[in-house]
């Protein structure tokens, strides 16, 4: 059984080495290397392939063309490779065994001349963002790749190894193995946070509009996809004392509940409202600090729940179903701020105007001192009225202020969790209806070394995307059963 090889190359040497590895290897038929470049020096016994675009639906079908063999593989970046034992007869293996379309393992990644496990997390039938990491070393079946060239219309520039990695899952299983197969130097040494808002970064507008489109593609194939039909709400069938409530869950926050609480207070609205904040057991003086702002003002509500094991979500769920929470629930976390004293009163104009049960808001990025930090402004604008419920099931989170009509909330309750809970919301909602959105920057996001994603390891990073993958899983099986009543 023979493999063929796929390398990015763009005359770096540590090419001739990862072909070096890859010679030992019996299993290896033939070695290409993609680049777009021009007139780069040749590596003895590999073939260079020139694309346009390393990601592009012109390279899967470059590698359709020039595969032979029953197997290949991709290394996504052009990265060092350095195969472990008997790493690709366990590829073949696992292939071989179970049917699958495509195969991929854990690894290690070299950072700074330092070796590092970097464990992945399994692929499952909700794990369809794109930024899903399968680690560099992609092996498929070769069958997959002529079903995906058969199969797409859409010459994408970008999105072509994530379309063929969809439509290999229409067809195929995915099969993760948990085995550290080779080992890759890792030059993006970021910590999490600053990765984390990669995918909204306005330079990478045209890659994100391509990715939405194979995405809808695959919630259509696999009958997840949802028409633009919304229900309706009727926002004044419940008596309510205030109209809007802002919900702060915190605990252990004394530098920045301050400046959150005073961004509220001082709203300009002409309807009542109310701060109502779930302190979790704070133990550094955030508890004190609350007390101090309660004492001089009536709107603000202090709730310390029972339950000693809520997370955010469990929090917001004590505040939702207390007696004080307004008519409709708008949310400011711990860290954050409202970016001016207009913030509230255009969320709920924006309810009364659009009838819509959720509203997502604008946020600008700053830094502890609010001064503005790359990416600046966040709009979020893939939620388009048409196909914002599609996509919302590719990105990885939904924008901020969030806000929620409360009857609704009350009715289909926030998971205890403090991660993903507001995305969980957003996905049940959104399957039903309509999500109003303002497009200007009303809300602050403040990062700083303290706030709870600032620099994950790669334990809490996997636990936290398998949750959200998981959320995905549950939301498509909800539409697909949906799809098929209706």
């Amino acid at each position: 059984m023979k493999i063929t090889a796929f390398l990015p190359y763009s005359g770096k040497e540590h090419t001739k080495k990862s072909v070096e590895s890859l010679r030992k290897s019996k299993l290896i038929s033939e070695i290409f290397l993609l680049s777009t470049y021009n007139n780069l020096a040749p590596i003895d016994g590999c073939q260079i392939l020139q694309t346009n675009n390393f990601s592009s639906h012109e390279t899967v079908k470059l590698i359709n063309e020039n595969t032979k063999t029953e197997f290949f593989f991709i290394l996504t970046q052009d990265h060092l490779l350095d195969a472990g034992q008997f790493c690709f007869e366990r590829f073949i293996y696992l292939a071989e065994t179970t049917g699958a379309g495509m195969v991929y393992s854990d690894y290690f990644e070299i950072k700074e001349n330092v070796s590092h496990a970097h464990p992945n997390i399994d692929c499952q039938l909700g794990s369809i963002r794109d930024d899903f990491s399968f680690g560099y070393l992609l092996f498929f079946r070769t069958e997959a790749v002529r079903k995906t060239v058969a199969q797409t219309n859409n010459d994408y520039q970008f999105a072509g190894f994530y379309n063929l990695r969809l439509i290999t899952s229409q067809h195929y299983s995915i099969i993760h193995i948990p085995e550290y197969l080779y080992s890759t130097i890792e030059e993006d040494t970021r910590k999490s946070g600053e990765k984390l808002f990669d995918y909204v970064d306005p330079k990478n507008r045209q890659v994100q509009i391509e990715m939405e489109i194979a995405a809808t593609e695959q919630l259509k194939a696999i009958g997840a996809y949802l028409k633009p039909e919304f229900k309706t709400i009727s926002i004044d069938d419940d008596h309510f004392e205030d109209e809007a409530s802002v919900i702060i869950p915190v605990k252990n926050r004394v530098k920045t509940i301050g400046d959150a609480i005073e961004s509220v207070l001082k709203q300009k609205t002409n309807f009542n409202f109310n701060l109502i904040i779930v302190d979790n057991y704070s133990t550094d003086g955030t508890s004190e600090k609350i007390k101090s702002y309660s004492k001089k003002d009536s709107r603000v509500v202090v709730i310390i729940p029972e339950r000693k094991d809520l997370g955010i979500g469990g929090c917001w769920n004590e505040a939702v179903h207390s007696v004080k929470c307004g008519r409709f629930a708008v949310q400011l976390d711990s860290d954050d701020m409202y970016a001016d004293e207009t913030t509230l009163q255009k969320v709920i104009d924006t309810f009364k105007k659009e009838k819509c049960a959720m509203i997502v808001g604008t946020y600008k990025m700053t830094n502890f001192n609010l001064e503005d930090i790359p990416p600046g402004i966040i709009d979020h604008k893939e939620w388009t009225p048409d196909n914002g419920r599609n996509n919302a099931i590719r990105i990885n989170g939904l924008g901020a202020p969030r806000a929620f009509y409360t009857p609704l909330l009350r009715e289909i309750k926030i998971p205890n969790v403090s991660y993903g809970e507001d995305y969980a919301l957003g996905l049940m909602i959104s399957r039903e209806y309509q999500i109003g959105r303002i497009y200007e920057p009303i809300y602050l996001c403040r990062r700083w070394e303290g706030n709870s994603d600032a620099a994950l390891d790669i334990a809490k990073q996997n636990a936290n995307n398998l949750y959200k993958d998981r959320i995905r899983t549950l939301e498509i099986l909800a539409r697909q059963r949906k799809n098929r009543n209706d």
